[in-house]
């Protein structure tokens, strides 16, 4: 399997061997087994349809994959490994989520968390230098900021955890440029249909991975059998899906740069989010009333094209209050482009 191109082993991983096997993994919905097996209770040992997904996505990631209820579980998951009074840092632009995660045990007294500027390179070596835990996202979200992350890896004496969510293991593989646990949120681009909720971790020691399915036998963040099933489908089209994706985002961030109504365009240059700032936070609010084909909703990362002005979330009030996030769907490049031009002249 590690010669395969990585479409290949998001088609061909983690489907079942042998005559007379089914082709696809199936559902299988169950919370415990009989008696005399490998296998005892669902949330400890898992099923058939999750190892299925781990083995998918492990082979993609190049490590070792466990999947949780949701992509916030498995930062859970990861901050049970610490010890309390350990050092975090983490980016100040981020998923406003994980920095409330953060803030919180930070107020409980269980951490003491840094926020970085994420392309603050030098600032970021010198942090990692003494951090117990450096937590990076890259590109960030939603300002889509992509981090050093082989520097910051090198320099880091603690663990090192990539959210990879973004650019997903078909466009940045951390585990290669030094990170010791990818995050996932499944319920974005790798599932792809905005219909599950779904988080993985891939870890590229097979302890840590050990650690991390603890984890999450303790607090229960366990999957459900049809999200794990239905992420696991939704990664079969993954690369053809961001392949097409992010060529009309590229095309999209390049017109979006010449309309006037648009102060700044942010796209990293690859993967199918774009991020672009308008005048301020009313014109952000009418842009988003005023889409027809496009939908304003908080996600992405599904078929459908999404956008939304983040600064109205709690969390992410340092987000300047014009800046739209948008997911760029499957729908055709032009019709989504006459419908940004006449949401932006509303």
């Amino acid at each position: 399997m590690d010669h395969w191109t990585p479409r290949t082993k998001a088609i061909a991983a983690g489907r079942p061997h042998g005559p007379g096997e089914p082709l696809n993994t199936p559902l299988v919905a169950t919370s415990t087994y009989q008696a005399g097996g490998d296998f005892v209770y669902a949330r400890g040992d898992g099923t058939p349809t999750w190892h299925a997904l781990e083995e998918a996505v492990g082979a993609l990631e190049g490590g070792h994959a466990t999947a949780f209820a949701s992509g916030v579980a498995t930062l859970s998951a990861v901050l049970d490994l610490l010890p309390v009074g350990s050092r975090v840092a983490v980016p100040t632009f981020s998923y406003a989520v994980t920095r409330g995660v953060l803030a919180h045990a930070q107020k409980l007294g269980k951490l003491a968390v840094t926020e970085l500027a994420p392309t603050d390179t030098d600032a970021w070596v010198a942090e990692a230098a003494t951090a117990d835990l450096v937590w990076l996202e890259s590109p960030t979200n939603p300002t889509l900021d992509v981090m050093a992350i082989e520097p910051i890896a090198a320099a880091a004496r603690g663990r090192v955890v990539v959210d990879n969510t973004f650019a997903t293991p078909l466009q940045q593989r951390p585990l290669e440029l030094g990170a010791d646990v990818v995050v996932h949120s499944a319920t974005k681009l790798i599932g792809g249909h905005s219909d599950l909720l779904l988080g993985i971790t891939v870890a590229k020691d097979p302890a840590v991975a050990e650690e991390l399915r603890g984890a999450r036998t303790r607090v229960g963040s366990t999957p459900g059998a049809l999200e794990a099933w239905l992420a696991l489908r939704g990664l079969r089209t993954m690369p053809v899906r961001l392949a097409e994706q992010s060529r009309t985002a590229a095309l999209l961030a390049e017109r979006l740069a010449g309309h006037p109504a648009v102060r700044r365009v942010r796209y990293p240059g690859f993967g199918m989010m774009v991020a672009f700032d308008l005048a301020d936070a009313g014109t952000a609010d009418r842009f988003c009333a005023s889409v027809r084909l496009i939908r304003s909703a908080t996600s992405l990362g599904g078929v459908e094209s999404l956008v939304e002005r983040r600064a109205w979330l709690a969390g992410e009030e340092r987000v300047p209050p014009g800046l739209i996030r948008f997911s760029v769907g499957l729908e055709d490049p032009d019709d989504l482009w006459a419908d940004l031009k006449f949401a932006l002249t509303e």
